[in-house]
């Protein structure tokens, strides 16, 4: 996964310092996406799946790490590192205790939040550009191996080619000719119409033999997306 794949969100009411950090993340090569409050919040995080976040305890309407132990406690485990103005042993005590993972005050130095950011990706495995998931499909550049919910299922050299394809780009709909070039590549002279059709109905009955995971959404005319 490159920095430009990985989607760090940011909760921080002050303008100017979300404008700053967003920059000096982007500068970096990281997407970001920000927040003034933790309104609309859980919905990004629902059809976005960040990375990591960033938030600041001095929220309006909710101190962040009550917003933070919510996320937990309902089951998100995205790495969080809080940046705060709250300096006191027992509020970084209270940030660890609600589910973050790491902890800055302010001010802060941004080539310190940079190192911080790029370290907490390296623990959790995000940047390991040898190692992708979705859902609960884990591939592994390295071996070319890949498991689901932890088992490891057989596929075909060009099994494994299609779906990495899709894991690289989730709930994006790839056309068909994008996957005819992207995956069959130089023997796409002999590509037919329902190669792929064919191709992902056998990818499927491997990776989700009982159907009841329903990875692969068909958009009629234009191709599939990986739901």
């Amino acid at each position: 996964m490159s920095k430009e794949d990985i989607e760090i969100l940011i909760i921080e009411d002050e303008e100017d310092l979300l404008e700053l950090i967003e920059y000096h993340l982007s500068k970096e090569g990281y997407s970001t996406t920000g927040f003034f409050s933790t309104d609309s919040v859980e919905q990004f995080i629902e059809e976005e799946s960040p990375s990591l976040m960033i938030v600041d305890r001095n929220l309006p309407g909710v101190e962040g790490s009550d917003f933070v132990e919510y996320l937990r406690d309902i089951g998100y485990d995205i790495p969080v590192i809080f940046l705060t103005a709250k300096d006191r042993e027992d509020d970084l005590v209270r940030g660890f205790k609600s589910g973050g993972d790491d902890y800055m005050t302010k001010p802060f130095s941004h080539k310190e939040l940079l190192l911080r950011v790029n370290a907490l990706l390296k623990r959790t495995g995000v940047d390991d550009t040898k190692k992708i998931k979705f859902r609960d499909i884990a591939l592994d550049l390295t071996t070319r191996e890949i498991s689901i919910d932890g088992e490891i299922v057989n596929l075909t050299q060009l099994e494994f080619h299609l779906l990495h394809t899709f894991v690289k780009s989730p709930n994006i709909v790839l056309d068909r000719d994008y996957l005819r070039d992207e995956v069959w590549g130089d023997s796409s002279e002999k590509f037919h119409d329902k190669t792929i059709n064919v191709a992902i109905n056998r990818l499927k009955k491997k990776i989700d033999p009982e159907a009841t995971k329903n990875y692969f959404l068909p958009v009629w005319g234009v191709g599939y997306k990986l739901n």
